[in-house]
């Protein structure tokens, strides 16, 4: 009986191991944003730069869902917390499109030399998620059709700009990816129902716009 206990005892402090604010974080994305999410695959603990997927060659090591799939994404607090008990070390993954933010995201430098001339423009920006190799700045959903006609309409796309919408995802503050833990280099405001979020046709249009002043290059990665 003391061994049956003591595994258990070993069971538990296993899983309550971790970063206890992921649980926390998540339960707010999830219950009070209603932004659908799941966990994440975790990096490989034997490399920070590789993933615990199977994949070796994977791009988005430590960042993307793997089991469950994207689909089993939900606003459920109850399997929201059963996931984070189970793996409290778990990248918060956001599922986004429908009634949940976009992103667009591109290469930390430029991303950071875009947002300054913004701000010095006082162009009102969403959250704004930062990892040390790229920038993900949120907007409101957007369909494909409206993301192909944005596109057509521009002279110049930077080859590096991502469009994470319907059926994509990105990684949530504060997860740890094997390129380092996600922080707010926007903070979403406090006090209301869901974080305000910009039109991507106004991130895109500025960004695009802010690149192609400052000079700055924004290398495919």
């Amino acid at each position: 009986m003391r061994e049956i206990l003591g595994r258990r005892r070993r069971l538990l402090s296993r899983r309550n191991d971790g970063r206890p604010e992921l649980i926390s974080a998540a339960l707010t994305f999830a219950t009070e944003w209603q932004w659908p999410v799941l966990p994440g695959v975790a990096p490989d603990p034997r490399g920070r730069a590789r993933c615990g997927c199977p994949d070796p060659e994977c791009t988005v090591p430590g960042a993307h869902p793997f089991d469950p799939g994207l689909l089993a994404a939900t606003t459920d607090a109850r399997m929201v917390r059963w996931w984070w008990t189970n793996r409290p070390s778990a990248p918060i993954v956001l599922a986004t499109g429908g009634k949940a933010p976009c992103a667009v995201s591109l290469p930390a430098l430029a991303a950071s030399h875009a947002l300054a001339l913004l701000d010095r423009r006082g162009m009102r920006l969403g959250p704004v998620i930062a990892a040390p190799n790229r920038w993900a700045l949120l907007v409101k959903p957007y369909s494909l059709q409206q993301l192909g006609e944005l596109l057509y309409a521009k002279d110049f796309v930077p080859g590096s700009l991502r469009f994470h919408g319907e059926g994509g995802y990105v990684a949530l503050p504060p997860s740890e990816t094997a390129h380092g833990t996600l922080r707010w280099e926007r903070a979403p405001l406090p006090g209301s129902a869901a974080p305000w979020v910009p039109d991507v046709e106004a991130v895109v249009d500025a960004v695009v716009d802010a690149l192609t002043r400052t000079g700055v290059s924004a290398p495919e990665f």
